[in-house]
């Protein structure tokens, strides 16, 4: 009884962490919806949509949801849809890149504001590669004697002198910093590897 509760538990906790790696939902327009009132396109406009993302359309039976093409977004034209939607509740999920186009298919409620676009980015950008700087390398001036001036007097030879070099400092190694990617949400895979790793340990106790 204890390991099948234990088991349950795992389960549970591998299933939350699994939920927290899926995209986002959103609901269209925020806490008003789908309706003629919400500045819908600024609210698009607020927000990051990735792939994976869904969009959760609310509205009452008045209304309806259309995925048409950018023409007929631009003319509020209804007839002919790529996609029409109704019920009251409708989630669509955002699962390629690009720009989708939605708009309500009431009679003078899209030319009433009611259509967004909504435009859909990659999961994450790719890091760009690491520049391959090689670090300056320092020359150093040999120590080269001045040869002693000759001198017509019956004085003794003067002892040659040398020109004190500096020596060239040191250039400081500077570690190139690779920008972090948009990761928009990547941690989530080390959540769901973590609670694989913690289910099969839980599962190897008992």
């Amino acid at each position: 009884m204890a390991m099948l509760r234990s088991t349950l538990m795992s389960l549970a906790i591998l299933a939350m962490l699994i939920n927290l790696g899926m995209g986002a939902n959103y609901t269209v327009g925020g806490a008003n919806g789908w309706d003629t009132i919400t500045d819908l396109q600024t609210w698009a406009s607020s927000q990051s949509f990735l792939v994976g993302d869904n969009l959760i359309f609310q509205y009452t039976p008045n209304h309806d949801v259309l995925e048409v093409s950018k023409s007929d977004y631009d003319s509020c034209q209804a007839s002919n849809p790529i996609q029409s939607y109704s019920g009251g509740t409708t989630s669509i999920p955002l699962s390629s890149q690009g720009k989708k186009y939605f708009i309500c298919g009431t009679s003078g409620h899209c030319s009433q504001g009611m259509k967004v676009q909504i435009d859909t980015l990659a999961t994450s950008a790719p890091p760009p590669a690491s520049p391959s700087s090689k670090p300056p390398t320092s020359s150093v001036t040999p120590l080269v004697p001045t040869p002693a001036s000759e001198s017509h007097s019956s004085s003794p030879a003067q002892t040659p002198k040398s020109t004190p070099t500096v020596p060239s400092p040191t250039p400081s190694a500077t570690a190139a910093k690779l920008p972090s990617s948009s990761a928009h949400r990547g941690g989530f895979l080390v959540n769901i590897t973590m609670g694989i790793i913690f289910v099969m340990t839980m599962l190897q106790a008992y």
